[in-house]
């Protein structure tokens, strides 16, 4: 079972890839998941969309540069968005990678980790269930959120007290294993 874990934020000086990085080692642990980090601050991602909307055109092409990401997720089984809340929303390169693609989230399991001042990126998942409940994933109901994030990890990008966030995580995991291994099964008997 292959699971992405999407870092949504491109910022110079992001905490993404802390949170990210964290995330992916549980994932790791648990031995359930192939975990590969996407980070989107590494990917050619233009803000102008393809001229005919995805559900008319799922596969569209696109810049040699997002070559290697339409793959990557293509692959995946199960997402984790990994994203900050940037005015009680999600970052505008996330919203870009999610609409240059279609196909490659149909029928498959998205959790989300938010991080963020007071709100831990609850605004941007809230939104984000929304989004990918109409592209036909399915968002699972446990996340995990980090509230004042640069209070709960250390100088070391080590949280300071990991239990009730690894509970949370191993929670959604569970989750996401189960939808993700449904999922495909579903994905495999339409095909057949």
């Amino acid at each position: 079972m292959r699971l992405a874990v999407i870092i949504g934020s491109v910022r110079e000086g992001r905490f993404g890839p802390t949170v990210a990085h964290w995330f992916a080692e549980l994932a790791r642990a648990d031995g359930r998941f192939e975990v590969d980090v996407i980070d989107l601050a590494r990917t050619d991602l233009p803000l102008a969309l393809p001229a005919v909307p995805p559900a008319l055109d799922p596969d569209p092409a696109r810049p040699e540069g997002m070559r290697e990401l339409s793959e990557r997720l293509a692959a995946a089984d199960a997402f984790v968005i990994v994203t900050p809340d940037y005015t009680r929303s999600y970052p505008a390169a996330l919203k870009a990678a999610i609409d240059w693609h279609f196909t490659q989230w149909d029928a498959k399991a998205v959790g989300f980790v938010g991080y963020s001042g007071a709100t831990g990126g609850l605004p941007a998942i809230e939104h984000l269930r929304a989004v990918f409940t109409e592209l036909n994933a399915h968002p699972v109901r446990d996340y995990v959120s980090f509230p004042r994030y640069y209070l709960l990890f250390d100088e070391q990008g080590e949280l300071r007290e990991p239990e009730a966030p690894t509970a949370a995580a191993a929670g959604m995991l569970d989750q996401l294993h189960w939808w993700a291994n449904a999922l495909v099964a579903a994905r495999a008997a339409s095909i057949a």
